[in-house]
This record gives structure tokens, sequence and C-alpha cells, in this order.
């Protein structure tokens, strides 16, 4: 028997069809999405949640696949990444404490939610925190450390394991733990490679910046007579299972050994943009049969979690820069918000279909951001769920069968007491390291 019922919306499934499905239904048991179709759904209803989503568009929930914590945002806007990172980031998330780490990634998760994104792959510290604050949420997290180089006085591969233990399979199994490392200018050849024995011996994944920077490229060719993507294809850390971010500055060798190795990459435009990197070949890499997804990155180098805003640079930045209008089309771009990114990471999530997790948003056309709206054009709602649309829009956000989010409240927790706390957070860390004076 359907423990929730979705009728009257238009069903974008984002399956290998692109079906959808205008009045149609979403059926879910549990966890688990059972029916998807046209019309209403024939079956019985009773002791089912049913959701009236006319004027709504149903679609899979986003997975921002490149994802911080945020303690602080709008704080360093005029720096590029190593300066912020050296002002802010790094004194930032060395001084956090549990407490602080918790409320920050309440926080963040808050707005990743009320944006419609389910899933977040979120590499941070103070991981056992981070974990409890998205099983509070009700978001799926896939969680891993800031592991550098001892010191550097981040994370070690040790702090990695325990985070494992503590964490891993929290929340009905929605709180997975990786391997993390934070980027090569903070790491060695020798702990790329033994980050990849510990994803093997526990059977994880791993998430890892690379290419992100001009300066990283150049520090890694100097140290290591080699470009970054290099060194860790050399280190056996490339892989099926792993993510790797940014990759603005990806050579054409590059892009072959992230292909040869089925190494999923992060696109995160709008972080990359205000930060002065660069724009990633994301063309190039989709020729090659790269699987590519979204992210953020962080609150404090884009502003916002919502990955609605992302999207749009997704697509505009390559057009303007190639000049060339028919780059990263709107279906595209939602793919790679929702079923790339569960591909990345293995999820059973990022299209509406019988058998999948129910992970499942609406949002509201019923607002300026979606008129004029035709009749039944798949394209045109494509292109205003792209380009039109943020965050703001979706009503609901239902993760692993719950409703997280219904009418923009979010159902999990007392939101000012979230936000509030957040701000505490952020006064205490600032505090500590004398930021600000």
């Amino acid at each position: 028997m359907p423990t929730l019922v979705i009728n009257n919306g238009t069903v974008l499934t984002m399956d290998d069809q692109r079906s959808v499905h205008f009045g149609g239904h979403v059926v879910i048991d549990g966890d688990r999405i059972t029916a998807v179709g046209p019309g209403r759904y024939a079956g019985d209803t009773a002791g089912a949640q049913v959701i009236d989503a006319a004027g709504m568009i149903v679609l899979p929930g986003m997975i921002d696949l490149h994802y911080h914590t945020a303690v602080g945002k709008g704080l360093c806007d005029h720096l590029p990444l190593w300066e912020s990172l050296e002002e802010f980031w790094y004194p930032s998330i060395r001084a956090l404490d549990a407490e602080s780490a918790y409320w920050a990634a309440a926080a963040s998760y808050l707005e990743s939610v009320k944006a419609g994104v389910t899933t977040v792959n979120d590499m941070y510290r103070r991981l056992p925190a981070l974990g409890r604050a998205a099983v509070d949420i009700g978001i799926r997290a896939v969680l891993s450390n800031d592991v550098a180089l001892p010191e550097h006085n981040l994370d070690t591969l040790q702090d990695n394991k325990d985070a494992y233990d503590a964490v891993h399979g929290a929340g009905d199994g929605r709180i997975q733990v990786y391997v993390g490392i934070e980027w090569l200018p903070l790491a060695s050849p020798e702990l790329l490679r033994d980050a990849r024995l510990l994803a093997d011996e526990l059977n994880t994944g791993i998430h890892v910046h690379l290419n992100e920077s001009l300066t990283e490229v150049e520090d890694s060719k100097r140290r290591f007579g080699r470009r970054p993507t290099e060194v860790a294809y050399d280190a056996g850390l490339l892989g099926t299972d792993c993510v790797a971010a940014h990759c603005v500055w990806l050579s054409d060798t590059e892009i072959a050994l992230m292909r040869e190795t089925g190494t999923h990459i992060s696109h995160n435009p709008s972080s990359n943009a205000k930060l002065g990197n660069g724009i990633a070949r994301v063309p190039e890499m989709l020729a090659a049969g790269i699987n590519v997804g979204l992210g953020h990155d962080a609150a404090e180098s884009s502003n916002t979690c919502d990955l609605f805003q992302v999207m749009k640079f997704a697509s505009l930045v390559h057009r303007a820069a190639r000049t060339d209008a028919s780059l990263q089309q709107a279906p595209d771009v939602l793919a790679m918000a929702t079923r790339n990114g569960a591909a990345a990471l293995g999820h059973e999530t990022g299209f509406l279909a019988a058998g999948r997790k129910a992970d499942v948003i609406l949002v509201d056309t019923g607002n300026v951001m979606f008129t004029p709206l035709a009749d039944e054009n798949p394209a045109q709602i494509y292109s205003h769920l792209v380009f039109a649309a943020n965050g703001s829009a979706v009503d609901t956000t239902i993760i692993d069968g719950n409703i997280v989010m219904r009418g923009r409240q979010v159902t999990t927790v007392d939101e000012r007491q979230v936000l509030a706390e957040a701000n505490k957070a952020l006064k205490r860390v600032a505090g500590m390291i004398g930021w600000g004076k």
C-alpha cells in the first residue's frame, strides 16, 4: 500500500527517454517510488497521504555534487582562491568546534532543502556533528574530511576513518562517509596513495579538489613535475568511485585520464567565476564521455546553496565564452543537477521511476518566474527551470519518502532556531581567529 501519492502534477521524470507526464502521478511506499505515470493514480490510496500537485512540476531532487558546509559568507568577496583560503577559510575551519560545525551544517542543509536539493556531497570537518545535522534536517549526505599533510593542521586519514566508523550508515543509511583530500597544494603523492588504500579498505568513495586554479597547477608542476590530475592518476586515486571537484584547468591528457578511469567531475561554475578561477572545459569533458554533475562549492565562494542559480551559470558561462548558444541546453543542464550527480555517487536517485529512492521535489509554477507558461510544452518547462527559476519556487521537498518541506515550511527542525544558532556560530569562530578586528 502506498504511503504517499502525488497527483495532477507535471511529472518531469528525467528518465532515459526524458518522459514528461502532464497531469501525472508519482506513488511512494516507504522510501521507494512504486509508480510513475500519466493521469491520476488509479490504485487504492486508503491510508496514504495524497498531495494535489496541480500547478506544480514534480521532478527528482537535485544533487549538489561538490559542497562545503558554510560557517560564514559574504566576507572575502574581493579575494581570489588562495588568498581567500588563507584569510578566512583555513583559520575558520581550524578553529571549528563541534557545536559550531553542527549549526553551520544545519543552516547550510536547511538552505539546500529549501532550494530543492535532496543530496549533498559535503567535504568539511567535524563529521560526527555534520552527520547529526544531516539526520536532524532529513537530508541525504555524503560526508568527507578535509584531509591534508600534518603540517597544515587540518584532518588526517585517521580522522576520516574515525568519522566513517562514527556516522557512516546513520539516518537509515542516508549518511555516507567518503575519504576526502583537501587539494594537492596541501598533499603529496604518498598521501593520495594512502587515501586510495583507505577508501578501498572501507569500500567507500573519494572526494578531491583537482585543477581548480592555475596557481594549483603551477604549484603541482613545481613540486612534483606533473599536473594535479596526472599526480592523482599515478597515485591511483582516480576511479569510478571518485568525484573530482572543479577541474577548471584540465589539459587534453588529463581529460583522457578522467575518461580512462571513469572519474566523475563536479562542475562548479558560479564559484569558479566569483573566485576568478576560470571556466572549465565542460563541452570537451562531455564529448569525452565523462559524467559531469553540478555543485555550488561553498557559500563562502558562491554566496548561496541554490543549485538553480548554479544551473544558469552552467549554461550561460559556456555560451558566452564560446559565443555558441547551442551549448549546455536546458534539459542537459537539469540532467547534470539530478541524474548525473546521482550516478557519480552511485545513488538510486536522480530520476523518477518505479524502484528508485523517493527523493522528489515539487516546484510551484504559480509565480512570475514561470509566467507566461504554455500548455504542455516540455521545452518551455525545462527552460523556465534552468534559466528563470530560483530555489524559492520549490514548494515541497521529499527525501527518502519523508516530507522534509511542504508549502515552504520545513517539517523537521525549528528554522528560526537554526538560523539564530548559525549566526552565533559565526561570531564564535570569528572571535576565536580574531577575524574582522
